[in-house]
């Protein structure tokens, strides 16, 4: 819709109240605040209260009652943010053209210049005329580049003053357009910032809310997203987050918790509180589409949404949401544990087929929370991620399924777990924090691929690589922690552990079946994979603890390849030397013959 014709004069862009604007703004501000600590007491209190002291159909009616206030003050905090940025928003870009037109003023009154209501200057005469030196008349200059009393060029030399008095006239009228501009948008972005009537907050109003906040986003670049440092180092970024003001900070968790909740560099308790917000935006902004990413993603987004809602049960660490994202396959960043506060710190990287669905909500996190428990119990100050930050390879009909046989996916999901364990590196408020960067299948050659930037993965002490097909490397060494700190479990019978070496699959696919033969004759020590030396062989030189073997393919299919955080059988010495390494006491596990 193009912009009316603008009213605005240039007087009344001199006289608006920007502090008026950011006063009200504030005001906006406490009632954001208002409702975030209500929902805050409605979590961490009430909630808690409840579920340890009531049993029953009507305490879990009361549970789901409070969830949805909390829901309905988390969508109050949301839109009283977003319009306490819009005002000082508006309050920022009006300040703006109010300096560029007080600039125009000033220097028009010290050449004792007029400007006019309509925004045309007039200026007195001034130099000398060509034929008789008198002073040449003055004019009036006004914005649309013509001046009313100007004498015809080329007999007579200008006067001096046309000039000034044009720029004037232009900088004037420029100002008063770009005002009347800023006025216009704002008003419809302000017109649409609100919410329907009654008590509760549907699906369909927080999809109102995603489209709002990306609004409000737009129009806020100059204001709050300009100056989020996203080409920073973590510490950068952490000293970033520390220098500002709480206004500051509580106006970018409003408007910006997408790109706040994904930094690298930002407290854990900061990005959770942010991503809590962004998964309902995400919610709303993915409710009612029928494609099936959508879909599948949404279903993901709900499951994580019920486990934060849910009250954990005795012995289970409290969840922090790191990341979120629509993003491609999608992102999702899990804490089991606080990673600032803790100790022993471990991320684990899921593989093939990991991607933001029902599936990963529930198994992927199974993991991580399952060995953040078996953690806790050898050292309580412990932490354990499931990161979720790259696109995975999918075994999907088409091109996508080839990805798993590249390094593409793997080394683009080792820069940004590079950055990210970065960013925990920077913020654990521990003198020497013992980190662990865990992966499994094609998410060890991701680990293996983000040892390869600087001098490591920063923070990270030792590197556990289970069900790998190679990781891009041919020494334990080459991973940048020391071979001594290099940990594999490779059950005996999961296949991805055996997959053939690339050499071999090139020269079978060339030759046939002689060339698969002549390929592993060349692999003389019969140790290579896929993406390098197999992690498990003696010439990898890593230390390799016991696994259960797992089911027979007859039996199980590619069942062994899954067991390995598995915590149900009887058989847990995987899942247990896994957790020992994160607790730092890898002197205990039990180790196994090399291949």
């Amino acid at each position: 819709m193009p912009m009316p014709t603008p009213t605005l004069t240039w007087a009344q862009l001199r006289d608006v109240k920007c502090a008026e604007l950011e006063g009200a703004a504030d005001g906006w501000g406490k009632s954001s605040n208002r409702a975030d600590a209500a929902r805050d007491r409605i979590e961490q209190q009430l909630l808690t209260g409840l579920r340890d002291t009531q049993e029953g159909e009507a305490a879990q009616a009361a549970v789901a009652r409070l969830r949805q206030l909390g829901r309905n003050f988390q969508y109050v905090y949301t839109e009283c943010g977003l319009l306490r940025t819009t005002l000082n928003s508006l309050a920022h870009e009006m300040r703006t053209q109010q300096r560029a037109l007080t600039e125009a003023l000033e220097e028009a009154a010290a050449l004792k210049f007029t400007v006019h209501a309509n925004g045309s200057v007039t200026y007195p005469a001034g130099g000398e005329g060509l034929v008789d030196g008198a002073p040449l008349r003055g004019g009036t200059a006004s914005s649309s580049g013509t001046s009313g009393l100007m004498p015809p060029s080329g007999l007579i030399a200008p006067n001096p003053h046309a000039a000034k008095a044009q720029d004037i006239a232009d900088r004037v009228c420029g100002a008063v357009r770009a005002a009347a501009e800023i006025d216009w948008r704002y008003a419809g972005i302000l017109r649409r910032l609100k919410a329907e009537e009654g008590l509760k907050v549907p699906a369909s109003t927080w999809k109102d809310a995603a489209g709002d906040a990306a609004e409000v986003r737009d129009a806020a670049g100059a204001y709050l997203k300009d100056a989020i440092p996203h080409d920073a180092s973590p510490e950068a970024r952490r000293d970033w987050w520390a220098g500002l003001t709480q206004e500051q900070r509580e106006e970018y968790l409003a408007v910006y918790p997408d790109q706040i909740g994904n930094l690298d560099g930002i407290p854990a308790l900061v990005r959770d509180a942010a991503n809590r917000d962004n998964l309902q935006l995400l919610i709303g902004k993915l409710e009612g589409r029928d494609d099936e990413k959508s879909m599948t993603q949404l279903a993901g987004l709900r499951e994580i949404d019920r486990q934060l809602g849910a009250a954990a049960k005795p012995g289970e660490p409290p969840m922090f949401l790191l990341g979120v994202s629509d993003e491609g396959n999608g992102r999702a960043i899990v804490s089991y544990g606080n990673p600032d506060t803790s100790k022993n710190v471990a991320a684990y990287v899921p593989g093939l087929n990991a991607s933001l669905d029902e599936d990963f909500a529930k198994n992927d996190l199974k993991r991580a929370r399952d060995t953040a428990i078996a953690t806790r119990e050898i050292d309580p100050s412990s932490a354990m991620v499931a990161w979720l930050g790259y696109d995975a390879p999918q075994l999907v009909d088409g091109r996508e399924s080839l990805a798993v046989m590249g390094n593409e996916r793997a080394e683009a999901g080792g820069r940004s777990l590079n950055s990210f364990m970065g960013g925990l590196a920077a913020t654990n408020n521990n003198d020497d924090p013992h980190m662990v960067a865990v992966g499994h299948s094609y998410g060890s050659r991701t680990v293996g691929a983000a040892t390869q930037y600087g001098d490591g993965i920063p923070g990270v002490d030792d590197i556990v690589l289970v069900g790998s097909p190679g990781v891009g490397v041919d020494r334990a060494e080459d991973l940048q922690v020391g071979k001594s700190h290099v940990f594999v479990g490779a059950a005996e019978n999961d296949l991805v552990t055996k997959v053939p070496s690339k050499l071999q699959g090139n020269m079978g696919a060339a030759g046939g079946p002689v060339g698969y033969i002549v390929g592993g004759l060349m692999d003389r020590g019969g140790d290579n994979l896929w993406f390098g030396r197999d992690p498990a062989s003696e010439a990898f030189g890593a230390k390799r603890f016991q696994t259960d073997a797992g089911p027979s393919v007859i039996a199980g299919g590619f069942d062994a390849h899954s067991l390995y955080f598995d915590r149900s059988g009887t058989d847990s010495v995987s899942s247990d030397s896994i957790a020992l390494i994160a607790a730092g006491k890898a002197g205990k596990i039990k180790l196994e013959g090399l291949r």
